[in-house]
């Protein structure tokens, strides 16, 4: 049996590398989406959830849950009936924007290059 070249998974926090660090933090299908549909500001659960309908709820939970532990989102319950939920980007998130935007930028050319090829 041949022996793996990398015998353990690579940590980006362990490994010291910032951009496996930085790709650790923002990677998952919805994270680097749901961070940039917060810059115009809080916004609620349902929010979310409609502006990407193709992701379940479960899925969008738990995306969240994961920003903000890494501190990239603030969540804040308000009271009343119902009791609702805003998330909003914390500072270290909007820190984010300065690669998101271009990010944004370039996945729309790559699209429309693509359906150009199609």
């Amino acid at each position: 049996m041949q022996k793996a070249a990398y015998p353990y998974k690579l940590d980006p926090l362990r490994d010291n590398c910032p951009i496996n660090a930085a790709i650790h933090v923002i990677r998952g299908r919805w994270k680097a989406c749901i961070l940039y549909e917060l810059t115009d500001g809080p916004r609620r659960f349902t929010e979310i959830r409609t502006s990407f309908p193709g992701v379940a709820t479960q899925a969008l939970s738990m995306q969240l849950r994961q920003l903000e532990a890494d501190g990239l989102i603030d969540r804040t319950v308000i009271e009343g009936r119902p009791v609702r939920v805003e998330y909003r980007l914390t500072s270290h998130g909007e820190s984010l924007l300065e690669i998101l935007h271009p990010l944004k930028g370039w996945g729309e050319a790559y699209l429309d290059r693509q359906s150009a090829v199609s």
